[in-house]
């Protein structure tokens, strides 16, 4: 890999995993459109870890509180402190996990062409702006219920479609149940902790049965590029969330979906 293709897909990666404009797909167009050759297996495990590290960093008080109250709430047999939210958390990731290892290999052969990429990422943009446009926003993260855990987590496997977003579809759906912008992220971000680890640790395990050489300094630039990327988007994300909405990145879909149309037909 030139050193451009290694900067540009990282922070591909880190700045499109957590907004709602769907990494995958990027990942997949950004070569077929600048001509590259596939990064491999190995940087797509390395670019993931940087990301699941800026998530973790940045929710880390949060993360260590909900632990906390979650082993107590094992202990107890009863709600501690945000132990629901912890439970809401596990359970979420249950549905995708479960999809991705039993359609995986399904999605990575008939599902990731650009003319699926620029469907998915128009209907599932329109549903976003839809849930913004519609939704009460009165409920915070901590009054997530099983319902809503059900509903959210279901929604997940959608994500394993390139060019859904799992966190666009898991933010319009918090959208549609009241949550509010920053809630729905927040929570669509913790439970983005156990997915990218669970999807890093099968890419891994492929990556070992292949027996690839490896470039380390690659995979080490690509991991920290996309880290430091992925960190500042959250950051500025839920700063500037309850300010502009969803609808400017409901505008970059439609746009890129059209795009795509015309590109590919």
């Amino acid at each position: 890999m030139e050193f451009i293709q290694i900067i540009v897909l990282a922070l591909v990666q880190g700045l499109t995993e957590f907004l709602p404009i769907s990494s995958s797909a990027h990942l997949i167009l950004v070569p077929i459109i600048a001509g590259w050759q596939d990064q491999g297996l190995a940087f797509d495990v390395a670019v993931h870890v940087g990301t699941l590290a800026a998530v973790i960093l940045y929710f880390r008080t949060t993360i260590k509180r909900l632990v906390i109250d979650w082993l107590a709430s094992l202990q107890q047999r009863k709600n501690v402190g945000e132990s629901k939210l912890a439970w809401a958390v596990i359970l979420g990731t249950v549905p995708v996990g479960l999809a991705g290892l039993l359609f995986n290999d399904l999605v990575e052969i008939f599902l990731r062409s650009p003319l699926v990429i620029a469907a998915t990422t128009i209907l599932f943009g329109l549903l976003l702006g839809w849930a913004d446009w519609i939704g009460k926003r009165n409920r915070h993260e901590q009054q997530i219920n099983w319902r809503d855990t059900l509903l959210i987590g279901l929604s997940q496997t959608l994500a394993l479609i390139p060019g859904t977003s799992r966190s666009g579809i898991t933010l319009t759906v918090g959208l549609m149940l009241g949550l509010t912008r920053e809630a729905a992220a927040r929570f669509s971000f913790l439970l983005s902790i156990p997915v990218i680890f669970l999807a890093g640790g099968l890419e891994t395990l492929k990556l070992i049965e292949a027996e690839q050489q490896t470039n380390w300094l690659a995979l080490a630039t690509g991991a920290a590029v996309s880290g430091i990327s992925a960190y500042l988007c959250i950051f500025f994300f839920l700063k500037l969330l309850e300010r502009i909405g969803m609808w400017p990145f409901v505008i970059y879909r439609l746009v890129l979906g059209g795009i795509l149309i015309l590109m590919f037909t």
